[in-house]
């Protein structure tokens, strides 16, 4: 079923309870979704695109605020051990904070599966493996060659220790049988300048951040990571086509709240973000992000995200993850 039809047959079964609901049923006082990113980054952009729709379904603002540090861990801390008294307040929930991190920071002691309510999935995002355009590399089997004829000294950048572009370099060397060099940097920024200049050789970076990069010919998006082909990307092949069956690393976004709200609550919210995702000038521009698959019912969410934990915590765990690889 193609995305469009999906979220609006969703819209259609989840929303319709609340099809005439007044936002006078809605909890009083200030509406916020709490970003872990600093603006301008895909978790906010998604935050902002969903919060203004809301916004206007409820009649009332939807604030977005930024509370960026730790690669999201800092917000999310902050709004697992804060107390709301009043209002609606909501998280932007993201792979590294609720499925990464906390398996390999020590300093991280909220439970991503415990300390929130899970509300609904916003959208996942492939990960590209790029390299600088100077580089010929035609497909990802060139790319293991390489790492096999100079094993230790082909270098992988990422955003940071523990993030996904990390995690999936760590995962191809796994499946390829190779050793590569793990580059973190402070964002995909720094890490595109040092790429694109041949101080490292690749990067599993966000298709969100490269896909600028990548269609203007500075980088070489060579494959992508989810098990089918982005929108945005419909002639470039993934890695499970390309012999790497079953590679998914995907950077995913969701909503979530606060651990004691109640599932009418829960359930009310996500109707209405199923309802913002079916908007055809919303799915348009999640299109060109590459994030896709938004939507669905709370236990569907909750499901995902403890599917994820699982496997994130497989990766950290075989391939011996610290904080300070």
């Amino acid at each position: 079923m193609q995305r469009r039809s999906f979220l609006a047959a969703s819209a259609a079964t989840l929303a319709a309870p609340w099809a005439h609901a007044s936002a006078a049923d809605l909890p009083k006082g200030q509406v916020k979704i709490l970003v872990g990113w600093a603006p301008g980054g895909g978790t906010d952009v998604f935050a902002r695109i969903v919060g203004q729709k809301l916004s206007e379904l409820w009649g009332r603002p939807v604030v977005v605020e930024n509370k960026p540090g730790a690669t999201g861990a800092l917000a999310a801390d902050y709004f697992a051990k804060t107390k709301f008294t009043d209002g609606i307040n909501l998280l932007m929930a993201h792979v590294n904070t609720h499925a990464i991190s906390p398996q390999i920071f020590k300093s991280i002691t909220y439970d991503p599966l415990k300390d929130y309510a899970p509300i609904v999935l916003i959208g996942a995002t492939p990960h590209i493996l790029v390299t600088g355009s100077q580089n010929g590399y035609a497909s990802v089997q060139e790319v293991v060659e390489v790492c096999r004829k100079n094993p230790g000294k082909i270098s992988f950048g990422s955003s940071g220790t523990g993030s996904v572009q990390h995690l999936a370099a760590e995962m191809f060397n796994m499946a390829a049988g190779v050793k590569s060099i793990h580059v973190p940097y402070k964002g995909s920024g720094p890490m595109q300048t040092d790429l694109i200049g041949g101080q490292i050789d690749f990067s599993f970076d966000t298709m969100t951040a490269a896909t600028a990069q990548v269609k203007s010919g500075k980088m070489k998006g060579i494959v992508q990571t989810r098990l089918s082909r982005a929108k945005g990307f419909p002639a470039m092949p993934t890695m499970d086509e390309q012999g790497f069956k079953g590679f998914d690393a995907s950077s995913w976004y969701g909503v979530v709240g606060p651990k004691g709200m109640s599932r009418e609550l829960a359930q009310r919210i996500n109707a209405d973000i199923n309802t913002v995702l079916a908007m055809p000038d919303v799915a348009s521009r999640f299109d060109g992000y590459g994030a896709e698959d938004g939507g669905g019912s709370v236990d569907k969410f909750a499901a995902f995200m403890v599917d994820e934990y699982r496997k994130w915590g497989d990766v950290v765990r075989a391939a011996k993850v610290t904080e300070e690889s």
